[in-house]
């Protein structure tokens, strides 16, 4: 099946014309406002014109750049998720990547683009998300459907317990390094932590002491 190629839309312009450098910051303006608006409040709870009133710009320019608002939703999430599957690309093609390397890069994705664990947790993860059969179809194998296989390449390689399950292994992995920033206005507070650079590097250490003592060799 057709993956969806992760890129924001772009109207049709003709072939060689300039790129309009207004056009494209306007843009990029609504894609921010929008993924904002998503993440903090909702998809049913934000409307075209919420996110054009706090873009600054006409509901109509929404539709001209973005289509209908599920068609923006889409374009919001496959921008969101841009670092991460340039990240783990870059882990497949890297050979010698631990699972500790695996973990890592997603604690440092998740703390440098803190909406993309709140996004994918509304929208995707909950019962009736709005985007969960979208993301399923297009986008996990991107994602999360590429850890079991990296998980494996460890494991083969003679680096991890041998009765490892790439799967189940893979899935706890996700789960620990992106639960503490789902739950981070909750986390902060009660336990006193703080997950900005120096939090999310002991993070970082905590997960690996974790995955050395329960998967490692």
């Amino acid at each position: 099946m057709k993956q969806t190629k992760l890129s924001a839309a772009t109207p049709d312009r003709s072939r060689g014309r300039p790129v309009d450098t207004s056009q494209q910051d306007l843009k990029a303006r609504i894609l921010d406002t929008a993924t904002q608006l998503f993440t903090d409040l909702g998809y049913a709870a934000t409307s075209i014109r919420n996110i054009a009133d706090h873009a600054g710009v006409n509901p109509a320019l929404v539709h001209y750049y973005f289509g209908s608002k599920h068609s923006l939703l889409e374009v919001v999430l496959q921008h969101s998720l841009e670092p991460m599957v340039s990240a783990l690309a870059s882990l497949k093609t890297n050979e010698s990547a631990s699972v500790e390397d695996i973990a890592a890069l997603l604690i440092r994705t998740a703390a440098a683009h803190p909406n993309i664990p709140r996004l994918l947790t509304r929208e995707v993860l909950l019962p009736g998300g709005e985007m969960q059969a979208f993301f399923i179809e297009n986008l996990a194998p991107q994602l999360g459907g590429a850890l079991p296989g990296l998980v494996e390449r460890e494991r083969n390689a003679g680096k991890l317990r041998e009765d490892t399950d790439p799967a189940y292994a893979a899935l706890m992995i996700l789960a620990m390094c992106f639960f503490p920033f789902i739950a981070r206005s909750l986390a902060e507070p009660v336990f006193g932590i703080d997950l900005e650079s120096k939090g999310a590097d002991t993070l970082t250490q905590h997960v690996s002491e974790l995955l050395k003592r329960g998967l490692l060799t």
